[in-house]
């Protein structure tokens, strides 16, 4: 009888350096390959359509891919607890190959899947292949994880890296008759944009690696902060995130060169950082990554919440970012830290409102790098952003974005106003906002908060909570 393997794709929807699908081509005869739409994933609480949206494309095409090298993708929606072992008695398979998750929901579903097989007598075989190194892999001297990013960086870039591994050639398929791929089942559509997306799929994501590697890497660390360079940034973060691409093949291409290429693989590390922190203490999801007596006390306002979330506050770049989400489930770094400060410091709102706004529309997003980001800017995080920075709009937007390109993109209204009153245009006369075509208070919202006075509040509300006893 031939041996007979499950290959189970989730966060990880690619064939080059796969070693989870490398593993069950290597040890079966027969590889079944199989993506579950998991419903506890597409309902739960850090659900997006854009997200959805754009892996049901990627898995329509991986789909194709896999179809192109003789087998055909098993397609099904449900609980994958049911729906792995269903598969595995149906077909035989005595192994089901997978690609090991990070996220606590994710270990949480393969313990549950594991001990479900096992009962079956069948193995759930992990390997790594969604980061460079295993968030377990890298270890203090007594082998704890790292809280704090720059020993953590040090001990990553210390390890043995595993070798890459090429994309099969065929896979090894069921005698007979080929099977037709399953469809793929039609989800909600996004919300955003979907001109303004990035195509799915590995072969859309592996021709933004190439064109990064060849036009934008080396200067990386000069633009990487230019909010109107569209062209300054890599864009693969929602590749990563989705496995489009491999981290190990960015970071290995990437290779060695001036300060762009050794900037980019930091922030590769980060995004490694984050996971790493996430499975050490799961329970950031749900509280502060530091004792909660160093976060201030918060506001409860929905009406500036609402303001910030629609890009209403009267701030351009702020506003700018939050459209921008809103409009193609993507946010530039540097916008994402000025909006997360705005609603953190200036509207003291709880960091949590502004991490599921953003979990709700990014393409890209991701639990720990959300999170870790947010709990940063918030100042409860590991490698927390000091309480007493806190990001000036109006100067943020005039060092990042001088000229004002981003924001007359992301916020129209106000294409016609000057450079020099750009990012604070209710500064402008009434006869200089008559010029401009927009009138400050109703074509355009005058600022929510004055943020000097916001500034104080924020300081005065983070030394009240260090002063807390306990």
């Amino acid at each position: 009888m031939p041996s007979i393997a499950i290959a189970w794709f989730r966060r990880d929807l690619r064939l080059h350096d796969h070693p989870a699908l490398t593993a069950a081509i290597e040890a079966a005869d027969v590889v079944i390959p199989v993506f579950v739409f998991d419903d506890g994933l597409l309902g739960g609480r850090t659900a997006s359509a854009n997200r959805a949206w754009f892996m049901r494309e990627s898995v329509v095409e991986l789909s194709q891919a896999l179809a192109a090298r003789g087998v055909a993708l098993r397609v099904t929606r449900g609980r994958p607890e049911d729906v792995l072992p269903a598969l595995a008695r149906e077909t035989g398979a005595d192994r089901v190959y997978v690609t090991r998750d990070a996220a606590p929901y994710g270990r949480r579903r393969d313990r549950a899947v594991a001990a479900r097989l096992a009962a079956e007598g069948v193995m759930l075989v992990e390997l790594p292949g969604l980061y460079v190194h295993e968030p377990d892999e890298v270890t203090t001297r007594d082998g704890r994880g790292f809280s704090v990013y720059g020993p953590f960086r040090r001990a990553w870039e210390a390890r043995d890296r595993r070798p890459m591994l090429p994309a099969p050639d065929r896979l090894p398929s069921p005698p007979g008759r080929p099977r037709r791929p399953d469809p793929v089942p039609e989800l909600a559509p996004p919300t955003a944009d979907r001109g303004l997306m990035p195509r799915p799929g590995e072969a859309a994501a592996r021709d933004r690696l190439d064109g990064w590697l060849q036009r934008g890497l080396g200067g990386y660390a000069q633009t990487r902060n230019s909010l109107g360079d569209e062209d300054g940034t890599s864009r693969l973060s929602q590749d990563l995130r989705w496995g489009l691409l491999s981290p190990l093949e960015v970071v290995e291409r990437a290779g060695l060169g001036n300060e762009g290429v050794r900037v980019f693989v930091s922030e590769v590390a980060w995004r490694e950082f984050y996971a790493h922190v996430l499975w050490h203490h799961p329970r950031i999801l749900l509280e502060p990554f530091r004792e909660r007596r160093t976060a201030p006390e918060v506001t409860s306002d929905p009406s500036t919440f609402d303001a910030w979330a629609t890009g209403r506050t009267g701030y351009p770049v702020v506003d700018a970012a939050m459209r921008q989400l809103h409009a193609s489930g993507f946010v530039h770094n540097r916008a994402r830290m000025i909006a997360a400060s705005f609603l953190t410091k200036d509207l003291l709102l709880d960091y949590r409102l502004g991490e599921a706004e953003f979990m709700r529309h990014l393409v890209d997003g991701d639990v720990a790098s959300n999170n870790g980001g947010w709990q940063w800017t918030a100042g409860t995080g590991t490698d927390a952003q000091p309480f007493f920075r806190i990001f000036n709009p109006v100067l943020q937007g005039r060092r990042f974005d001088p000229d004002g390109v981003y924001v007359r993109r992301w916020v129209p209204e106000l294409a016609g106003v000057p450079t020099a009153r750009i990012h604070d245009p209710w500064t402008m006369t009434q006869g200089e906002q008559v010029a401009a075509r927009v009138v400050i208070g109703v074509d355009y919202p005058a600022p929510i908060i004055d943020h000097a006075d916001a500034r104080a509040r924020a300081l005065a509300a983070y030394a009240a909570a260090a002063a807390r006893p306990g």
